[in-house]
């Protein structure tokens, strides 16, 4: 029996794990003369309060959604896939190549073509690292961590040297046909009857998210691949006594990985910016981690903790401009969230075993 029930690892832990965090960030905001409940208040009508302002926070919760994802597939094989920044930035490239060579008549076709462009430079770039895992005993996250860098010197070229436009001195692509344009969330729900405002970059790449979601979900507990993957990440000697190849597994997961990762690139690149920008990723592969950490690496609760990560983004930058709490303050916030939620869920989860334990014997 594990020691704790499934909904408490998955909910509860990172619940209290929140609270901890948010009182830690009031005391700090108290501390530099600051009212928390103004703060907080401010947080939540700046990125909740109306449609508009919840269409920014979807928009960031999409782009933790994919790389969250990416994340806790890797996480399952006992695999840490820290290179999801390098993988959505090709990603990226995937989905500019795929919207500026290609003639698409309709943005339905535009978005199929980016998902397959997106996932496949994503999941090469991951299978790369991968290989030199399996085959030369490579470490994957110094692997995964350097070709961050790579992809990053490697976007500078393109960009500057290949797809900038004549005369222009922004290191970014020509922008996208309009036909390629994604819808907006706002039209999406207007047509049945849902008041949203479109005048945010919310787009129809959360459903591909939350559909990513649902798959995740069925590949990993309803299909022998995710079987294998679970049962690598819980034992390798024993998979390998069960016949499972680590060749095979290895690179199966970083390639669902890092296709997940790319995919990140179709929200930030073809459904807001239309073109593809220096650092269209933002650092959304990083809080992947965070994401996946907090979600207890289950699909649900990846997309809870990318609402509530979306939530820290929008509100964060609404109390920037609201207040006159410095912008470093902020981000030593945000950072405290992380800290508690992604990295320290023991220091809660312990004490809560033992009250359970101690339930279950005077039940």
């Amino acid at each position: 029996m594990d020691k704790l029930p499934r909904w408490a690892d998955v909910v509860l832990v990172p619940l209290i794990c929140l609270i901890i965090a948010f009182v830690i960030c009031g005391v700090l905001i108290w501390g530099i003369g600051q009212d928390p409940a103004d703060a907080l208040k401010i947080m939540v009508q700046g990125s909740l309060g109306s449609t508009y302002a919840w269409g920014y926070t979807l928009y960031y919760a999409t782009n933790f959604m994919f790389t969250g994802l990416a994340v806790s597939i890797a996480f399952q094989a006992s695999l840490f896939n820290i290179g999801g920044e390098g993988q959505a930035t090709l990603g990226g490239l995937g989905v500019a190549l795929s919207c500026l060579l290609i003639p698409w008549p309709h943005w339905t076709l535009a978005l199929i073509g980016s998902i397959a462009a997106s996932a496949l430079f994503g999941a090469a770039w991951a299978l790369i690292p991968a290989w030199l895992q399996a085959r030369r005993g490579s470490h994957i996250v110094i692997t995964t961590m350097m070709f961050n860098f790579i992809s990053f010197a490697l976007m500078n070229y393109v960009l500057v040297n290949m797809l900038r436009p004549l005369g222009s001195m922004d290191p970014a692509s020509a922008r996208f046909p309009a036909a390629v344009n994604l819808p907006k969330l706002g039209d999406i729900l207007g047509l049945v009857g849902i008041p949203f405002s479109s005048k945010n970059p919310a787009n129809i790449s959360l459903l591909i998210a939350l559909a990513a979601a649902v798959g995740v979900w069925a590949l990993m507990w309803h299909t022998r691949l995710g079987y294998e993957l679970r049962a690598f990440g819980k034992s390798e000697k024993a998979a390998v006594y069960a016949g499972i190849s680590p060749v095979r597994i290895t690179l199966y997961a970083l390639a669902l990985s890092g296709g997940l990762s790319g995919m990140m690139a179709i929200n930030a690149v073809q459904g807001e910016a239309h073109r593809l920008l220096l650092n269209s990723v933002e650092g959304a592969g990083f809080i992947g981690i965070a994401v996946a950490l907090m979600g207890r690496n289950h699909p649900f609760g990846i997309v809870l903790a990318s609402i509530l990560f979306g939530f820290l983004y929008e509100g964060g930058s609404q109390l920037a401009l609201g207040t006159s709490i410095p912008r470093e303050v902020i981000t030593v916030l945000q950072a405290l969230v992380i800290l508690f939620t992604g990295a320290l869920p023991y220091m809660v989860q312990k004490p809560l075993e033992h009250l359970f334990a101690l339930r279950r014997r005077t039940a």
